[in-house]
């Protein structure tokens, strides 16, 4: 089976650029015996920056680019002349992208907007010259400031898709079908369970021009949160989603009890996720008549809005797009809003090294540095010569 396109999850090594050191330069001219320091100020290191840009969909691109070096800061030099700045480094990543330390787990930043730029390493600052430490008393400070030390990190980058709706339920209940029905999506359908290996993104079209954005995910099983089926990986997809449509097929031996199973796993997952919105819709309904569906809603979830649905015949859904609309522009439910108040918790650390071979980021990216400051650089040194010397050498060979 060939390579999934759709990269959702890597781990890269990033390094941000070292300040240059400050120049010990003395000013030598003509006529002027004791020119005093002119030494110049080193550069600032290149930052490691992260950039929304809306024309990425996947983190693709950095799975064959996992070490991302900035440029280092140049030194000062004479006259006073400032060092060159480092090259900063840009990391365009889709809208969506969360950051963590892959070390310790910690949450890092958040990119959410297209052109968002988050300075994820900071680059050293430059040294000072020597002609900052001249004094009254010091008039010739050979001395100068080193520049800072960069700032090196093994970060995990995670994509969290940005839609309106997310679909929620057991596989084979019709999530992949209904996206197909109501958008342009063409995800691949099959009567056979985990059909769905990977998230699909759909743009349904609603009244009057308007439309909202919904994404599907691999069904969820009972113990998804032990690891069993596809585990709960695909679930950090509908984590930004303002509305959860929970999909249950109507030959389902009991619809509240399949409900509470999947509302459980989401809550194991990320406890948070209960706040949202969340609508049911019961799929498959063609093989039912009035009557069979009058004797059914009793037994549904209350406090929920619900519908039947049928993607293959159309029934229900346009009751189901004026329902999720009306929902999704609730004022306590804008996706705006909701954004902003997602709480990233930290990596759990005693799953970490298990989540990470799980998607295949487990190797070493760390890189050994060394220091170009160890090597003596000659730029600074000051000649002595005598060729009067020289030229008495040379006689006394002869």
């Amino acid at each position: 089976m060939a390579e999934s396109n759709f990269v959702d999850y890597v781990k890269i090594y990033c390094r941000s650029g070292k300040g240059g050191r400050g120049s010990t330069h003395m000013r030598r001219a003509k006529y002027v015996p004791n020119g005093g320091p002119d030494g110049g100020d080193g550069g600032r290191g290149g930052h490691v920056i992260l950039r929304g840009n809306r024309n990425y969909w996947t983190l693709l691109h950095l799975r064959y680019d996992r070490h991302i070096m900035a440029g280092h800061g140049e030194s000062g030099s004479k006259n006073r002349s400032f060092g060159k700045d480092g090259e900063d480094k840009v990391i365009e990543v889709p809208c969506g992208t969360v950051a963590y330390n892959a070390e310790t787990g910690e949450y890092l930043c958040d990119v959410t907007e297209h052109g968002q730029e988050v300075i994820l390493l900071k680059g050293g600052r430059g040294g000072l010259g020597n002609w900052h430490f001249r004094t009254a008393t010091r008039q010739a400070p050979r001395f100068a400031q080193p520049g800072e030390p960069m700032q090196e990190m093994t970060i995990i980058l995670e994509l969290k898709l940005l839609a309106d709706v997310g679909l929620v339920g057991f596989p084979n209940a019709g999530k992949s079908t209904l996206l197909s029905t109501v958008s342009a999506a063409k995800p691949k359908i099959a009567n056979y369970p985990f059909t769905t290996l990977e998230p699909n993104l759909g743009i349904v079209s609603y009244r009057e021009g308007k439309s909202f954005v919904m994404a599907d995910i691999p069904g969820i099983i009972e113990g998804a949160s032990q690891g069993k089926g596809l585990g709960l990986r695909f679930l950090r997809h509908i984590e930004r989603n303002s509305l959860l449509l929970f999909m249950v097929p109507a030959d389902a031996d009991d619809i509240a009890k399949e409900y509470d199973i999947l509302l459980n796993e989401l809550k194991t997952f990320n406890p948070e996720m209960l706040d949202k919105q969340r609508v049911l819709a019961v799929t498959k309904c063609d093989m039912l008549d009035q009557e069979l569906m009058d004797e059914i809603e009793p037994t549904l979830p209350a406090g929920i809005p619900h519908v039947f649905i049928s993607s293959v015949s159309g029934l229900g859904i346009d009751v189901l797009k004026d329902i999720l609309w009306t929902e999704l522009n609730k004022e306590s439910n804008r996706l705006e809003g909701h954004i902003e108040s997602i709480a990233h918790r930290p990596k759990d650390m005693s799953h970490l090294a298990e989540e990470l071979r799980e998607e295949g980021a487990d190797e070493d990216l760390s890189v050994e540095y060394i220091d170009e400051d160890d090597i003596e650089d000659l730029e600074d040194f000051e000649y002595e010569e005598d060729w009067d010397e020289e030229e008495e050498n040379d006689k006394e060979q002869q």
